[in-house]
């Protein structure tokens, strides 16, 4: 099962290193972590996405609570979830195809940031699932390069962190 966790931490060099050691340690692969600032001063949060048992993921959690400088840990509820991704696709455009790219543009309502020359920079944001269709659809064109950031989440409602 995919699990999506959130955890609150002080804003400290060194927890990101002790946080993906833990997973690491427990033979766990990490397929998304961002990282940012959040609203209080002084303090981050970490969105972790990773495959793995319930119970499994229940102790790593027990065990992300007690390291230095973590205050709160969560797993996110996929029923309670409201999750973004952003992706920077850079694609050459072949002048007979550009009508095709745009379509796909409008279609997963992604933006046109730099056109220089026959490269454009596009960037899409959205679900998870919303990015990877774009992706997907941009991949029977030229794509030069690309990178993703990896899943960001909050709870609805009122959330864990209050």
């Amino acid at each position: 099962m995919k699990h999506t966790i959130s955890i609150l931490c002080d804003n400290k060099s060194g927890v990101m290193t002790r946080i993906s050691g833990l997973f690491s340690r427990r033979g766990f692969n990490i397929e998304s972590l961002t990282v940012g600032t959040t609203e209080m001063e002084g303090k981050s949060r970490f969105t972790i996405v990773v495959q793995g048992d319930d119970s499994v993921l229940e102790q790593i959690r027990k065990q992300l609570q007690k390291l230095v400088h973590v205050i709160k840990v969560w797993d996110i509820k996929n029923e309670n979830i409201i999750e973004r991704e952003h992706s920077l696709i850079k694609i050459q455009v072949n002048p007979d195809k550009r009508s095709e790219i745009l379509q796909i543009i409008t279609a997963a309502e992604a933006r046109i940031l730099d056109s220089t020359g026959s490269y454009w920079t596009l960037e899409v944001t959205g679900s998870t699932a919303s990015v990877s269709s774009a992706i997907s659809l941009l991949s029977e064109y030229n794509i030069v390069e690309s990178i993703r950031t990896g899943r960001i989440a909050l709870e609805r409602g009122v959330g864990q962190n209050k």
